[in-house]
């Protein structure tokens, strides 16, 4: 049997996010409603009226199409649909990697990837995001040095989980310049774009910077349906055919109720309404956490996320992020996610774009289970 590691941090979340009392894990934000979502605008009748068949292994045209739209230059043969942004991860890897490859992977970051590396290719060398002069910035040297000829894809995270930091203009190109000069590919998982804290405007895509990128992506984070298990892969159309043919393997396709609420919700209009509805969320549940994190400033750090509703917090104990977290949980009945199953050591990340009630009464057992 061919051996794969066990994804700590899904497997913790599933084993005790319905158990607890107030979970703190989750990194989107409240979910919308199937009337949420259609509202005014869509012919609800009709929706009940889909009939429950088999829709399109990619995903309709019209989603497709839809999804290319948020991607400058790219068209319906650019795009496929996976369920959720974990398979469109796992296909683009499958897809992309081959025996003796090696994967370049950012931390910190969601550690689907870092698994995968080893299991398609080779192995997973990895570059960091490091907390300098109050904001986590790429290092650059690090990249260099990771970054081989045996590098066949380079991997990010963008906007980061769990550190909520978008790279900068200089940093994207250092990361375009490194697989440029070995010929990598990168893939841009791009989940949290849409969930800007202060800006207006999406966050920068890898897209249509370099030939050799694929993004993945999908409703789960920024567009607040996770449920629906919707994920995409926008990709060059060779990559896109080779990627069809994996996935004839795994799930074959969307269900036809998703597909075609992805299709409505996807539309430039509704689109962005959503995304607004996510930042206003993130806006008014963000700065009541930032007032419990300065009322306990002696034991912890932050670097305000810029986009994502999502907070990473260093904490100064001498306990670690897995055992404190296990702790929280027995002691408080609330989760979180510790530093160590996202690449990072004494820290955890905080998901606030949930129940505001919710937020502040779990916040106020973790300080006492940190003070305890």
């Amino acid at each position: 049997m061919a051996r794969i590691d066990p994804f700590e941090m899904e497997r913790m979340q599933s084993l005790w996010w319905h158990l607890v009392d107030v979970d703190l894990s989750e990194s989107g934000v409240q979910p919308m409603s199937i009337r949420d979502l259609l509202g005014p605008l869509a012919d609800a009748e009709a929706f009940v009226g889909t009939r429950l068949g088999y829709p399109l292994s990619e995903g309709s045209h019209e989603t497709r199409a839809n999804i290319a739209a948020w991607y400058e230059g790219a068209t319906p043969e650019h795009v496929t649909v996976t369920n959720g942004g974990s398979e469109a991860n796992l296909l683009a890897l499958w897809t992309l990697l081959e025996p003796g490859d090696r994967l370049a992977f950012m931390l910190p970051n969601y550690l689907q990837g870092k698994g995968l590396g080893p299991f398609f290719g080779e192995r997973t060398d990895t570059f960091k995001l490091k907390l300098r002069d109050g904001r986590w910035s790429l290092d650059v040297d690090r990249l260099a040095r990771v970054v081989t000829k045996k590098t066949k894809v380079v991997m990010v995270c963008n906007p980061n989980n769990p550190t909520g930091a978008v790279l900068t203009e200089g940093e994207m190109d250092a990361i375009v310049g490194a697989a440029e000069r070995v010929g990598a590919w990168i893939v841009s998982d791009e989940i949290y774009r849409g969930a800007e804290v202060d800006a207006e405007v999406s966050s920068p895509t890898f897209w249509g910077r370099y030939d050799r990128v694929v993004i993945t992506s999908g409703l789960s984070k920024a567009f607040a349906m996770p449920g629906l298990r919707v994920g995409w892969i926008v990709a060059p159309p060779e990559v896109i055919r080779e990627v069809w043919i994996r996935h004839d393997y795994t799930t074959l396709t969307p269900g036809m109720i998703s597909d075609a609420l992805a299709a409505f919700a996807m539309q430039p209009e509704v689109r962005e309404n959503i995304l607004a509805r996510t930042r206003a969320i993130i806006r008014t549940n963000l700065p009541p956490l930032e007032e419990w994190i300065a009322a306990n400033g002696d034991l912890l750090t932050y670097v305000r996320p810029v986009a994502g509703a999502i907070a990473y917090l260093k904490y100064d104990l001498p306990e670690r992020s897995t055992a404190l977290v296990d702790r929280i949980r027995q002691e408080q009945s609330v989760l979180l996610v510790p530093g160590d199953m996202l690449g990072l050591g004494r820290g955890f990340r905080v998901g606030f774009g949930f129940g505001l009630e919710q937020m502040r009464k779990g916040l106020e057992r973790v300080g006492n289970a940190l003070r305890g």
